[in-house]
């Protein structure tokens, strides 16, 4: 071969690869909570071999900032598996309490909610006598409250923990780093503490507005918190003081919830209601309920912010939904009970975001 032809053959090469890695959408991590964590191919939609996790009923998951480690709570064993995405293999497990939950990363510390007091299992009904047999059972308990317990990556060990209330679900940081917020479904408060210290700063009292606190997310701005109130059929906003400012109300038991990464809309998803529903960030008016499926919690925007990615456990299958169109445009089968998805590169979502 001439020398030209060489150089323009390999020209052609290094720009058809540059090109191919330009247009890569990335991955989603799928924990379900019969199996493993799912690895979907943004570029097709295609599932490939669930990642192993090493213990059962995987639930919260995250990714860190560059992709390299993959966190996942792991409720049976009361443990989080980190696993590294390029070998997809455990390379530690660290043991944090009683049914962990929720993961959250800042840097190289993992955040894992947990709750020494759970029972497990749906909640009741507000006022049934199942309700009420609970209430005066927990009123003659010494409630111990749920904890966060904060993870060295680079150690691979918990090193403190931080107090929450009881059952804590949803946890969220401050724009600035300095606050850690979290959802305490069982005494029905938002709590506020200092990331330094784990110091209680300030304690949101939800049950005028309605009961059992899940979801919780800030916007991209940082002057404004959302939290779901699944047993009040609302979103609650708050102030950067964690001052509150209204109500919206949703359909049946809201749950994920997470602002576009531009801050203009919100997304809710309603798992009673099986919809995703779709609000403007400034008047709070609803633009579209989009029909999903069962028990639907936790979703994630696609890292070009084209799809959104929404978790259904009892339908079996992860929706893909267009965000211009606002429609499901395809389904993944997943019969494993999915639970939450993150991505990466990293994008808005219920369980992460993109925000600095």
């Amino acid at each position: 071969m001439k020398l030209s032809s060489l150089l323009i053959a390999t020209a052609v090469s290094m720009t058809l690869a540059v090109h191919a890695h330009a247009t890569d959408r990335g991955k989603a991590y799928v924990s379900n909570q019969k199996g493993g964590v799912t690895v979907i191919d943004l570029n097709t939609y295609t599932a490939g071999a669930d990642i192993d996790v090493q213990g059962e009923e995987p639930r919260g998951i995250a990714i860190t900032e560059d992709g390299k480690l993959l966190v996942v709570a792991t409720r049976e064993n009361g443990s989080v598996s980190i696993i590294d995405t390029a070998t997809k293999q455990v390379i530690s497990q660290v043991k944090v309490g009683q049914n962990p939950e929720f993961v959250r990363i800042k840097g190289h510390y993992a955040f894992v909610s947990y709750e020494p007091s759970a029972k497990g299992g749906p909640p009741p009904a507000p006022g049934s006598a199942e309700a009420m047999a609970v209430a005066k059972e927990e009123a003659d308990d010494d409630k111990e409250p749920a904890r966060i317990g904060i993870i060295d990556l680079k150690l691979g060990k918990k090193i403190r923990e931080i107090t929450g209330g009881p059952e804590t679900e949803g946890i969220e940081f401050s724009k600035d780093g300095k606050q850690l917020i979290v959802t305490n479904e069982a005494d029905n408060t938002v709590t506020v503490h200092s990331m330094k210290t784990g110091k209680l700063l300030k304690t949101i009292h939800t049950h005028e507005y309605g009961d059992r606190p899940r979801g919780i997310k800030v916007s991209p701005d940082g002057k404004t918190y959302l939290a779901t109130l699944e047993y009040g059929n609302k979103f609650l906003v708050m102030d950067k003081k964690f001052k509150v400012l209204r109500t919206v109300d949703t359909g049946a038991t809201p749950y994920g919830i997470a602002y576009d990464r531009k801050g203009e809309r919100i997304f809710v998803a309603a798992n009673k209601a099986k919809t995703l529903e779709v609000y403007n960030a400034k008047s709070y008016e609803k633009i579209k309920d989009i029909p999903t499926g069962n028990r639907c919690w936790h979703f994630t925007f696609t890292p070009d912010d084209k799809e959104i990615l929404l978790a259904c456990g009892k339908s079996d299958a992860v929706m893909v939904i267009d965000t211009d169109k606002l429609e499901v445009t395809q389904q993944i089968e997943n019969k494993k009970l999915p639970w939450g998805v993150v991505t990466y590169p990293k994008s808005m979502g219920s369980l992460d975001t993109v925000i600095k």
